[in-house]
């Protein structure tokens, strides 16, 4: 066998190295990751303990815990409770919103910070309010410039005006059917859509045709990673959304993640998590095997037509350009898990208040209160009422208020004749929770509750 000379190794080395590299910068720049092929699955005997803690209605010192139990301060006292509609693990309703916080960093204390404001609490000394919240982080005041000295006719630099550090958010309970698929779908998936919608919009730019929807914005979290999960899409994986759930709308500790303290802070919770490793595993993976919602065709042919017809106008309206069908591999999602803004910019703000000045702005990975995730749409038609805080009483609605970012698919169907607009919103409605969800009445904890409420 013939050796091969010193200058072609290195010449086949060259070649391997370029390959190596070009192939690096295709999957970087142009892979959209390995689609997910398997769905996620768990042990019917760890199905069977998490849905028993998703149900569990939670007291202060409760037996399944080993820390607390609920509270000191918490939303809710079951999972259940805010996730039913259309089967245990969906939304929730507008009086199940909760009001998230967001403190912007001030004069002396440079730190920024997020929360929610609990409705209810174990002691009544504990209890939190807009006024405790304003306590604690009270207007900043600046005080007047002084005087210029006689017969300065100079500069005079105006009076600072007052900082409230505190904005407020009222937030919809997210449906939860299908996340363990969600948490499947490769980064490079989403991020090669992004890329893809972002060209797109440019080249659209360029010529001259501003009526198209401009590329959303990925939600980068501050150690790098795409944030998915929330209205915020700021959780990157399934298992922090939940242990953030768990410790802020139930006050339950995991071992990820402690429970929420008061805003009075009149004694400090040191406890151990309340959820062991073992039973947040277990929580885990009975909302990672929630079933996933497909669509479901009416039986007359009438109904079909008029479904079919109304999936044809949703991509041509706009509507598909973010709420993308297929993502990753995982088909009828209707989401592209990027953040948009929806409403035009407002006098002053408008509901999120003014801007802060840029020594006291928000950290550049926080999305603006304006912005939100694009919502997946499976189950959509047993999500009612709408948008991030629930405001749009049904889909039309929710459509029509489609501005900014959305205006253009917004004008397309406000403009599409009625039969047409029944057309579109026929095809969302056969986007149903699925059939083989846990039926909400089936909930133990939700028995109790009906028949104690007659």
């Amino acid at each position: 066998m013939r050796r091969m000379s010193l200058a072609g190794q290195r010449r086949l080395f060259g070649f391997g190295l370029l390959g190596i590299a070009g192939f690096t910068i295709y999957w970087y720049l142009f892979s959209t990751g390995i689609p997910v092929i398997w769905g996620p699955s768990a042990s019917a005997s760890e199905m069977a303990a998490g849905r028993e803690l998703f149900e569990h209605e939670w007291t202060a010192n409760d037996p399944l815990a080993h820390g607390d139990g609920l509270g000191p301060v918490f939303n809710a006292k079951s999972c259940v409770a805010c996730h039913f509609q259309g089967g245990v693990g969906g939304g929730g309703e507008v009086g199940h919103n909760a009001t998230h916080f967001e403190v912007l960093p001030q004069p002396g204390r440079n730190e920024y910070i997020t929360g929610v404001l609990h409705d209810f609490s174990v002691n009544s000394s504990e209890h939190e309010s807009m006024a405790t919240l304003k306590a604690r982080y009270p207007v900043v005041k600046f005080p007047p410039p002084p005087p210029p000295p006689p017969g300065h006719c100079g500069y005079i630099a105006p009076p600072k005006p007052d900082i409230d550090p505190i904005r407020t958010l009222s937030v919809q309970t997210n449906a939860m059917f299908g996340i363990g698929w969600i948490d499947r779908i490769s980064t490079r998936a989403i991020l090669h859509n992004y890329r893809s919608r972002a060209l797109s919009a440019n080249i659209s730019e360029m010529k001259m045709n501003f009526d198209t929807i401009p590329a959303g914005r990925v939600s980068l979290l501050a150690d790098g990673r795409v944030g998915r999960f929330g209205w915020k899409a700021n959780f990157a994986t399934l298992e922090e959304f939940v242990a953030a759930a768990c410790a802020n709308e139930l006050g339950l500790g995991t071992p990820t993640c402690a429970q929420a303290d008061p805003l009075t802070q009149t004694s400090k919770h040191d406890v151990p998590p309340d959820l062991n490793r073992k039973q947040f595993a277990s929580l885990v993976a009975f909302c990672d095997t929630l079933p996933r919602p497909v669509e479901i065709i009416p039986t007359t042919s009438a109904g079909e037509q008029l479904a079919k017809h109304g999936k044809t106008l949703f991509a041509s309206t706009g509507c598909a350009t973010c709420h993308v069908p297929d993502i990753g591999g995982v088909k009828g999602v209707y989401s592209d898990f990027l953040l948009y803004t929806l409403e035009d910019p407002q006098p002053n703000g408008g509901a999120y208040g003014p801007e802060p000045p840029i020594e006291n702005a928000r950290p550049s990975w926080v999305p603006r209160p304006d912005e939100w995730r694009t919502p997946p749409l499976w189950g959509v038609a047993d999500s009612a009422p709408y948008l991030h805080d629930g405001s749009a009483p049904n889909l039309q609605q929710a459509i029509l208020r489609h501005r900014h970012d959305g205006k253009a698919a917004g004008d397309r169907f406000a403009k599409m004749p009625a039969t047409e607009q029944a057309a579109l919103l026929a095809f969302l409605g056969t986007l149903k929770a699925p059939a083989d969800a846990i039926p909400a009445a089936q909930s133990v904890n939700r028995k109790k509750r009906l028949a104690k409420n007659g």
